[in-house]
């Protein structure tokens, strides 16, 4: 390849909701979708202020609503 053909790079700190959701049902073992992940957000799960998703907080999220689970 090229150098002027970069592959395009994802931002684990700004995903789009489907970026994340590929993302995470390639690395993750079981099957996330969309759909998912904007249940989560309508639910309370952090974006940024564009809207996109940090792997880091939407994952900590998760564990601490994981926690009020027990």
């Amino acid at each position: 390849m090229p150098p002027d053909e970069a592959k395009p790079v994802l931002n684990p700190a700004a995903l789009s909701v489907v970026d994340a959701a590929r993302m995470l049902a390639r690395v993750g073992g079981f099957g996330v979708t969309e759909a998912m992940i904007r249940a989560d957000v309508e639910a309370g799960a952090p974006t940024n202020a564009d809207g996109t998703i940090n792997l880091v907080h939407y994952a900590a999220w998760l564990v601490a609503e994981d926690a009020h689970g027990d």
